[in-house]
Protein backbone atom coordinates (compact mmCIF):
# COMPACT_ATOMS: atom_id res chain seq x y z
CA UNK A 1 0.00 0.00 0.00
CA UNK A 2 2.58 2.32 1.19
CA UNK A 3 4.48 1.91 -2.45
CA UNK A 4 1.38 2.84 -4.69
CA UNK A 5 1.61 6.08 -2.37
CA UNK A 6 4.79 6.97 -3.43
CA UNK A 7 4.27 6.11 -7.00
CA UNK A 8 1.59 8.29 -7.07
CA UNK A 9 3.62 11.29 -5.45
CA UNK A 10 6.30 10.27 -8.05
CA UNK A 11 3.35 10.14 -11.02
CA UNK A 12 1.84 13.39 -9.70
CA UNK A 13 5.44 15.67 -9.59
CA UNK A 14 6.16 14.42 -12.75
CA UNK A 15 2.64 15.78 -14.38
CA UNK A 16 3.31 19.45 -12.48
CA UNK A 17 6.83 19.45 -13.60
CA UNK A 18 5.66 18.98 -17.87
CA UNK A 19 2.42 21.42 -16.87
CA UNK A 20 5.06 24.05 -15.18
CA UNK A 21 7.31 23.74 -18.16
CA UNK A 22 4.98 23.66 -20.82
CA UNK A 23 3.24 26.63 -20.25
CA UNK A 24 6.57 28.74 -18.41
CA UNK A 25 7.27 32.00 -20.52
CA UNK A 26 10.47 32.84 -19.94
CA UNK A 27 11.16 36.61 -19.07
CA UNK A 28 13.41 37.53 -22.05
CA UNK A 29 10.84 36.16 -24.56
CA UNK A 30 7.96 38.45 -25.66
CA UNK A 31 5.43 36.25 -27.35
CA UNK A 32 3.81 38.78 -29.97
CA UNK A 33 0.41 37.79 -31.60
CA UNK A 34 0.36 38.15 -35.43
CA UNK A 35 -0.83 41.49 -35.87
CA UNK A 36 2.28 43.06 -33.42
CA UNK A 37 4.94 40.12 -34.86
CA UNK A 38 3.92 41.73 -38.68
CA UNK A 39 4.85 45.08 -37.27
CA UNK A 40 8.59 44.62 -36.37
CA UNK A 41 9.81 41.54 -38.05
CA UNK A 42 10.70 43.61 -41.18
CA UNK A 43 12.84 45.59 -39.34
CA UNK A 44 14.36 42.57 -37.33
CA UNK A 45 16.11 39.09 -38.02
CA UNK A 46 12.89 36.54 -38.68
CA UNK A 47 14.58 32.97 -38.18
CA UNK A 48 11.96 29.97 -38.42
CA UNK A 49 13.65 27.90 -36.65
CA UNK A 50 11.45 24.22 -38.27
CA UNK A 51 12.95 21.90 -40.00
CA UNK A 52 13.57 22.02 -43.72
CA UNK A 53 11.34 19.72 -45.26
CA UNK A 54 8.69 22.14 -42.91
CA UNK A 55 10.32 25.15 -44.50
CA UNK A 56 9.90 24.03 -47.83
CA UNK A 57 6.20 23.25 -47.22
CA UNK A 58 5.68 26.92 -46.51
CA UNK A 59 7.66 30.12 -44.49
CA UNK A 60 6.64 33.38 -43.86
CA UNK A 61 8.07 35.54 -46.29
CA UNK A 62 11.55 36.77 -45.67
CA UNK A 63 12.18 34.38 -43.36
CA UNK A 64 15.68 32.91 -42.56
CA UNK A 65 15.44 28.77 -42.13
CA UNK A 66 17.65 28.19 -38.99
CA UNK A 67 16.50 24.54 -37.59
CA UNK A 68 16.31 24.10 -33.88
CA UNK A 69 18.58 21.05 -34.44
CA UNK A 70 21.01 23.00 -35.77
CA UNK A 71 20.72 26.53 -33.80
CA UNK A 72 24.19 25.61 -31.34
CA UNK A 73 26.19 24.98 -34.54
CA UNK A 74 24.99 27.95 -36.36
CA UNK A 75 24.75 30.17 -33.02
CA UNK A 76 27.53 32.99 -34.65
CA UNK A 77 25.05 33.61 -37.22
CA UNK A 78 22.43 35.69 -34.51
CA UNK A 79 23.67 39.14 -34.48
CA UNK A 80 23.46 40.61 -31.40
CA UNK A 81 22.96 44.47 -32.81
CA UNK A 82 19.06 43.28 -34.07
CA UNK A 83 15.83 42.02 -32.66
CA UNK A 84 15.51 38.47 -33.03
CA UNK A 85 11.81 37.22 -34.22
CA UNK A 86 11.07 33.51 -34.09
CA UNK A 87 8.77 30.96 -35.28
CA UNK A 88 8.41 27.33 -35.44
CA UNK A 89 4.79 25.86 -35.91
CA UNK A 90 3.31 25.35 -33.13
CA UNK A 91 5.74 28.01 -30.51
CA UNK A 92 7.62 24.89 -28.14
CA UNK A 93 10.84 24.75 -30.53
CA UNK A 94 10.72 28.41 -30.83
CA UNK A 95 10.58 29.07 -27.29
CA UNK A 96 13.80 26.33 -26.78
CA UNK A 97 15.90 28.32 -29.57
CA UNK A 98 14.96 31.54 -27.66
CA UNK A 99 17.04 30.19 -24.46
CA UNK A 100 19.78 28.86 -26.45
CA UNK A 101 20.59 32.37 -28.32
CA UNK A 102 19.95 33.99 -25.44
CA UNK A 103 22.57 31.98 -22.93
CA UNK A 104 24.87 31.78 -25.78
CA UNK A 105 24.56 35.01 -27.86
CA UNK A 106 23.10 37.35 -25.13
CA UNK A 107 20.60 38.97 -27.01
CA UNK A 108 17.66 40.50 -25.00
CA UNK A 109 15.58 41.09 -27.79
CA UNK A 110 14.15 38.03 -28.24
CA UNK A 111 10.14 37.80 -29.92
CA UNK A 112 8.37 34.50 -30.73
CA UNK A 113 4.94 33.88 -32.81
CA UNK A 114 1.90 33.50 -30.91
CA UNK A 115 0.87 29.94 -31.69
CA UNK A 116 3.71 29.60 -34.43
CA UNK A 117 3.07 29.21 -37.99
CA UNK A 118 -0.25 26.94 -37.71
CA UNK A 119 -2.12 29.93 -37.62
CA UNK A 120 -0.53 32.37 -39.33
CA UNK A 121 -3.00 33.71 -42.30
CA UNK A 122 0.33 36.37 -43.38
CA UNK A 123 1.62 35.69 -47.03
CA UNK A 124 3.67 32.97 -47.13
CA UNK A 125 6.27 31.57 -49.31
CA UNK A 126 6.47 27.95 -50.74
CA UNK A 127 9.48 26.48 -52.65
Amino acid sequence: MEMQYILIAILTALIAFLLVRRFYKPKYLTVLTQEDFIKGYRKAQLIDVREPREYDGGHILGARNIPMSQIRQRINEFRTDQPIYLYCQSGARSRQAAGIIRKKRGVTEIYQLKHGFRRWTGKIKKK
